[in-house]
């Protein structure tokens, strides 16, 4: 765990949706600094199905080491949202620091989405992040250390992430679109970050997508937590950012993250909006027992391609058997940049082997870091594997007798006239 420094001490944070879940960690996580901290959430009774309300959660953020101020509030209201934030001014002087972490989500196509659920999304993820934004800015212009962090994805346009809930990506990405407009509106005078888990968080949310049983395959919220603190820490000049909670917690120094785990050593599952498919997820979600909410449509029933690098993959496929992963016994991780960006792999050590997008299956023996032309190249037999590490063009990380090995697999496919 990310040890705490106590430069929170004394501020104060604004943290929407902060009664369960990633808000509540992280106000524990600047609770023990000395802060204070605006509990703004919806839940003031306790609900038959969700664990904690704005007074629980007040109770353990002061028992923790910080002020609580728990706050009744609908981030679609308006006046809810503007009476917290002057309460919160009136008791602890201004703020400092804003969380926007309340969000709605439904992962249903266009058809399947009732307009109501279209309004929910909209209004707490998009228009409830802009308002909330809107009404505490004027104080954080007056803080010493101000910032404001989103919790959501990088501005991933790969129509993957669109063409099965498009409602809720339009929501999501409207959390990120207030991020790259404030972090340039208000450069140098507030940072303005946006935060994503690199795996599933186990949430509330989480458990309604894919059933209690998904819980195994994810990390506890503590991770986001303590990814939040690392960047509220830094100057406001650090701004503009979208973040990946691993990422920033290795670039303070961590390397054990299988203390985050729920049940370690098991197999994770990656979120959303990064570089795993969406079938993949769902794929790996059955795997290890759990039962998405969410069911893809088939690659069959899409017309899109998948351009050059999905070619090759075709061909992979079609060339692998038995016999070819005995020889070769290893797994590989194709880690793409340019036209054709995103993470492949090809699983030459089980069965009769097996290659797609995303995560391998288990950890690859050898990561190749590389353009995607010069993948499709190199898989076409332009371009030797040798002769692309030698020039710099690829980067292995692993076995080296693996990428070897894999010019064997090459001329199986250039026989097979890719």
């Amino acid at each position: 765990m990310l040890q705490n420094t106590g430069k929170l001490a004394g501020c104060t944070l604004f943290i929407t949706g902060a009664s369960r879940g990633i808000g509540k960690a992280i106000a524990l996580k600047a609770a023990k600094d000395g802060a204070n901290i605006i509990i703004a959430a919806k839940t003031a009774e306790p609900h038959p199905k969700l664990p904690g309300t704005i007074y629980t959660a007040a109770k353990e953020v002061e028992a923790a080491g910080g002020k609580a101020l728990p706050c009744v509030v609908d981030i679609r209201d308006e006046k809810q949202v503007g009476d917290a934030v002057q309460k919160a001014v009136d008791t602890f002087g201004g703020i400092d620091i804003l969380v926007n972490n309340a969000s709605a989500i439904n992962l249903t196509g266009t058809l399947e989405t009732p307009m109501k659920k279209v309004d929910l999304m909209l209004g707490i993820n998009l228009r409830g992040t802009y308002m909330t934004s809107k009404m505490v800015i004027p104080h954080l212009l007056k803080s010493r250390s101000p910032h404001i962090l989103n919790l959501s994805p990088p501005l991933n346009l790969n129509p993957i992430w669109f063409k099965n809930h498009t409602a809720y990506t339009m929501a999501k990405y409207g959390m990120s679109m207030c991020v790259l407009g404030m972090a340039e509106e208000f450069r140098g005078q507030i940072a303005v970050n946006a935060l994503w888990p690199k795996t599933a968080i186990q949430t509330a949310a989480m458990d309604m997508l894919g059933g209690t049983d998904v819980g195994k395959q994810c990390r506890t919220a503590d991770i986001m937590a303590d990814a939040a603190y690392a960047i509220l820490s830094r100057q406001k000049d650090f701004t503009g950012h979208f973040l990946v909670d691993e990422d920033v917690l290795r670039g303070e120094g961590l390397q054990d993250f299988e203390q985050y785990a729920v049940q370690p050593g098991h197999p994770l599952l990656p979120d959303f909006f990064l570089d795993e498919a969406p079938e993949s997820l769902a794929k790996q979600m059955e795997q290890h027992g759990a039962t998405p909410a969410f069911k893809p449509p088939s690659s069959s029933s899409s017309s899109a391609s998948g351009g050059p690098v999905e070619t090759t993959f075709d061909v992979i496929k079609s060339v692998i058997n038995e016999d070819v992963v005995k020889s070769t016994q290893g797994v590989y991780q194709f880690d793409l940049s340019g036209e054709h960006e995103g993470v492949w792999f090809l699983d030459l050590k089980s069965g009769a082997g097996s290659a797609g997008q995303g995560q391998p299956p288990v950890k690859a023996d050898v990561v190749m870091t590389m353009d995607s032309s010069d993948f499709s190249k190199m898989f076409s037999g332009k371009l030797k594997p040798t002769l692309a590490f030698m020039s710099g063009k690829l980067r292995i990380k692993g076995d080296m007798t693996l990428a070897i090995k894999l010019e064997k697999l090459m001329s199986r496919m250039n026989k097979a006239k890719l």
